[in-house]
């Protein structure tokens, strides 16, 4: 095992993937010569030349459009869009031909594309450079969406990913690149998709997040615990498909729940892990179900106090845990 930051395992996945099968290539702006907006690609052009890591122009739905062409000519591309935001100009292409193409070909084509994005907020990128935009893609049937937590599931959820042959939206927390650090197997090895983790046991309450938010419940419960509040904090990992078994026997076992995730709270996936621990737990249930999640605004202000006061940390998960626990 060896400690090292989420941008590193990201990259040691690419890396693995890259030399153990020649069908898989990289291409996106600037991820050559620039090694990526974040480094996350660099050096990978001199380990693996310039028909394998391309750099492509500023054309998101060019870049997406030629990685499906090719996917379902037997390669497996990985697109790296350089934020979460720029993703739009190929929603079409994600949408309407990627998530569809195995169905309307009646099986026929498969599509194992990968598109690795940096999203969210608290690095004051302002409007186009802080979205969260898993929930756009999270309601389509035929792609599946992840967003890993810690550096050991980056690397497992990305050669697991890249592997698949579905498309794949996988999502990185920009602000966790560099400051979340974990332990790393060497070699390979994969995470499944679709399976979520219990990151700490708990009797009392359920936090159920994902991504850089699982971090933020964690600081929370520890906070919590001093209270005599216990905190279960499970990592759901992958957003579409759901880990529907994990997460209920987690709320079964502590009947009560909160949904925190740093997207708008309106629409977002905390609305359908709610609306499933409502069908399918409601007699467990001893509080009514709580959200914690980012304010319903166009947009991430400039503003650096502004923009702490969108983003949902854990004061805000410890406040909803407290009205939860007080039932």
């Amino acid at each position: 095992m060896g400690e090292m930051r989420l941008i590193e395992a990201v990259r040691q996945g690419l890396r693995e993937e890259l030399a153990a099968d020649s069908s898989v290539f990289l291409i996106g702006q600037d991820i050559g010569v620039n090694g990526g907006v974040f480094r996350v690609t660099d050096g990978l052009l001199d380990e693996f030349g310039p028909e394998r890591v391309i750099d492509s122009p500023l054309a998101e739905s060019g870049m997406v459009g030629v990685a499906i062409g090719a996917a379902m000519n037997g390669l497996r591309p990985v697109v790296e869009v350089q934020f979460a935001d720029f993703i739009f100009p190929a929603f079409n292409q994600i949408v309407s031909e990627a998530a569809r193409m195995y169905y309307r070909t009646n099986g026929d084509y498969s599509v194992p594309i990968v598109i690795r994005a940096p999203y969210g907020g608290g690095v004051r990128g302002g409007l186009y450079h802080s979205q969260s935009v898993e929930a756009y893609f999270a309601h389509v049937p035929g792609l599946k969406v992840v967003v890993p937590s810690n550096p050991h599931d980056a690397k497992g959820l990305l050669k697991a990913a890249i592997r698949d042959n579905n498309p794949v939206l996988f999502f990185e927390h920009k602000l966790a690149y560099n400051t979340v650090q974990g332990d790393v197997p060497e070699g390979n090895y994969t995470v499944p998709i679709g399976k979520a983790a219990v990151r700490r046991e708990g009797q009392q309450l359920s936090l159920i997040s994902y991504g850089l938010s699982v971090h933020h419940c964690l600081e929370a419960a520890e906070t919590l615990a001093a209270e005599g509040i216990s905190c279960e904090v499970v990592d759901l990992r992958s957003v579409s498909p759901l880990d529907t078994k994990t997460l209920l026997e987690s709320v079964k076992k502590t009947g009560r729940v909160c949904i925190v995730h740093e997207d708008n709270l309106t629409g977002g996936v905390g609305a359908e892990v709610a609306a499933i621990v409502a069908k399918d737990a409601f007699e467990y249930l001893d509080a009514p179900v709580q959200r914690v999640a980012a304010l319903d605004v166009p947009s991430f202000p400039y503003s650096p106090t502004l923009e702490d006061a969108l983003l949902p940390g854990p004061p805000d998960i410890i406040s909803a845990a407290r009205e939860l626990a007080a039932y």
